[in-house]
Parts: C-alpha cells; structure tokens; sequence
C-alpha cells in the first residue's frame, strides 16, 4: 500500500462532470495498477473521494491484467463491482490477440460495470449513461 501512496503522487485525478455525474479520470505518466492491491487501494482512493465512475488508461495498468489466467483482471474487476464503481479502461485492445481475452472484452462492454473503450470521448460517454 505504501508503495501505491508513493506512485500516487504522481498520478492526478481529473474530474469530468456531466449533469450531475462525477467521473473521475486517473491521469499518470507512470503505471498505476501493477498489482492486485494496486488495484484495490486505487478504488478506495477513488471511493473515498466520493467518485463511483472511473476513467483507466491502459498504458498505466501492467500488460499482466490481461493476462486472463492470473485471475488479477477478475480479482480487480470484482472489486469495482462489489462497490458499485463503474469503470471504463481506454486503451488500443487490438493487441491482445488471445481469444479469451477479446472474449472477455467483448462481453464486458455488452455490460455498464466495466468497457473497454479506444477514446476518452467514449469513456465520459459511457460513464454518464
């Protein structure tokens, strides 16, 4: 958790506010989720600063997310949902060429709880539905 803290200085947390809905979008140069309790303490970070919609980048989670076989996307994803914090990860999934893990994309975006989404436009769209 201390090290999360440490990479949290420099992310920034940037607010998109549609009617009345708060999207928090998590801006860093760096990876921020390398790791299951990465993952969990960004939440409660997010959470506690009142925010039940999220804005991921792809670039800022360890390509081991997509790894499906590691559970970390489950564990992670399993998280959000239990708070009811909706996600959206943006990101360029054309890569991930394992059938699984498009799979896995395909029926997450036929839900709202997690999309994966190639543009920020996309994702502040998605969350304020």
């Amino acid at each position: 958790m201390e090290a999360f803290f440490k990479r949290a200085d420099k992310m920034k947390i940037v607010t998109h506010t549609i009617d009345d809905i708060r999207i928090a979008e998590v801006v860093s140069a760096d990876r921020v989720i390398h790791g299951v309790e990465d993952g969990i303490d960004l939440l409660g970070n997010i959470y506690y600063q009142d925010f039940d919609r999220v804005i991921l980048h792809e670039q800022n989670i360890t390509p081991d997310f997509f790894e499906l076989k590691n559970g970390m996307a489950g564990e992670i994803l399993q998280k959000f949902a239990n708070y009811r914090v909706r996600l959206a990860i943006v990101g360029d999934f054309s890569k991930y060429n394992r059938q699984s893990v498009q799979d896995f994309i395909r029926e997450s975006n036929k839900g709202r709880q997690v999309n994966f989404v190639s543009s920020l436009a996309e994702a502040v769209c998605k969350l304020s539905q």
